[in-house]
């Protein structure tokens, strides 16, 4: 038996071919779950990705293509899962972009852009999910935040602000469905070493003349105590955590995994 038993549901992870969404369709896939992944990435990373998913253990794994920024996208990407496995059991919120900038030069399309994707597209997957959600009375809505739904830092306005509307999103949707059977929590990361962290250090690396663990160190202690990102595959064990009924009386919470960052 799995230990967090999600055999018989299914999973859907925005943004999830590469990255912390790999990590929890990994994860949940690790359970036994139907996965559904979805992001961009040529031929070859989408084949990757659904064949990583499968070798974890998942039931069932599918791909889908729908853009986050396209709202009629996300609602027939979710109209076929629902007409394949019966509902959306699970859904993690995790697409996302970023730009970095000060306010006054920040371009207006980056910022309409991030907070389509990071904050709007986290609405429009919700209200579509949570239907079948009630008829079947169990539910799990797990959004990827950050910590900087928590905190700010200069620069990073709209994201800082997207994120900050995910986290009330995330206590309202939670206010909405108690005593439903449906739960949603956000998890807050901090720095997580991914592949694009990785690059933004070997980057780092070139201009000090460091090496890479020294470089690392140096980016991730700015903000996080611990000096050591996150891992994806942490993210993902606590999002299986969350879908798991040992959590069903957790709701409308953010889980920190952020080295200390948001304790200062």
């Amino acid at each position: 038996m799995k230990a967090m038993n999600l055999e018989g549901k299914t999973a859907l992870i925005t943004g999830s071919t590469s990255g912390i969404g790999q990590g929890v369709a990994l994860a949940l896939a690790g359970e036994g779950a139907n996965v559904i992944i979805n992001g961009f990435g040529d031929d070859e990373t989408i084949a990757a990705a659904q064949t990583a998913v499968a070798a974890a253990g998942a039931a069932n794994v599918r791909y889908s293509a729908a853009d986050m920024s396209k709202p009629e996208e996300i609602r027939q990407m979710i109209s076929d899962v629902e007409a394949e496995f019966g509902a959306v059991d699970i859904l993690v919120n995790n697409a996302g972009i970023q730009h970095v900038e000060s306010i006054e030069a920040f371009p207006e399309e980056k910022w309409d852009a991030i907070i389509t994707i990071n904050l709007t597209a986290v609405f429009h997957t919700t209200k579509a999910v949570l239907p079948a959600m009630r008829r079947g009375g169990w539910g799990r809505i797990v959004n990827v935040a950050s910590a900087h739904g928590l905190v700010a830092s200069v620069n990073k306005s709209a994201y800082v602000a997207a994120k900050h509307g995910v986290m009330g999103l995330t206590k309202t949707t939670a206010l909405e469905t108690a005593g439903s059977g449906i739960t949603c929590n956000a998890i807050c990361p901090g720095w997580v070493m991914t592949p694009l962290v990785e690059k933004q250090i070997h980057q780092r690396a070139k201009v000090t003349g460091q090496n890479f663990d020294e470089a690392g160190y140096d980016l991730i202690s700015e903000k996080m105590p611990s000096g050591e990102a996150a891992t994806t595959e942490q993210i993902g064990a606590m999002t299986a955590f969350l879908c798991s009924d040992a959590a069903k009386q957790i709701s409308g919470v953010p889980f920190s995994i952020d080295g200390g960052w948001t304790a200062q």
